[in-house]
C-alpha cells in the first residue's frame, strides 16, 4: 500500500472544515503550476443572509508541498452558510492557502452569479519575494 503522506481526507468520510492537508511536491519546484476550478461554491451574503452563487479558479506554484484537492473541497464547503462579501472572499482563502502551502506563487480568482444586475468579481495573488 502507498504512503499516504498523512492525509486524513482523502478516502474516507470527511466533514467539512478549514484545515488544508498538503502532500510533498516531487516535482522540481517552480516547474509546476497546479489549477483547481470549483464551479459550485455558495456562501451568503453577510447583510441579507441571501445565497450567493460562484466560480473560484485557484492557480499556484508549489515549492515543497501540493495541497490535496478533496481537503480543499471541503473547505469551500464550510463558507456555505458564512456571510462574506465578495470581494473579501478572494484573500481569506489566498491567506489560507499560502499559509498551508508556502507556494512560491498563487493567485484566487472569484466570480459571482450576477445578482442585482451586477457581477462581482475579486483576484488576490502572492509572490514570494526573492
Amino acid at each position: 500500500m502507498a504512503d499516504n503522506y498523512g492525509l486524513t481526507k482523502l478516502g474516507h468520510k470527511a466533514t467539512p472544515d478549514r484545515n488544508l492537508e498538503v502532500f510533498p511536491n516531487r516535482s522540481r519546484p517552480g516547474s509546476l503550476t497546479v489549477n483547481l476550478h470549483c464551479t459550485e461554491f455558495t456562501c451568503r451574503c453577510p447583510v441579507t443572509g441571501q445565497p450567493d452563487w460562484a466560480q473560484i479558479d485557484i492557480e499556484y506554484v508549489p515549492d515543497q508541498s501540493i495541497v490535496e484537492s478533496k481537503s480543499v473541497k471541503l473547505y469551500l464547503e464550510t463558507f456555505r452558510e458564512e456571510g462574506i462579501f465578495h470581494e473579501h472572499l478572494a484573500q481569506v482563502i489566498l491567506d489560507d492557502l499560502v499559509a498551508a502551502l508556502r507556494p512560491l506563487s498563487c493567485a484566487v480568482a472569484v466570480r459571482f452569479n450576477v445578482r442585482g444586475g451586477i457581477a462581482i468579481s475579486a483576484t488576490a495573488s502572492y509572490r514570494r519575494e526573492a
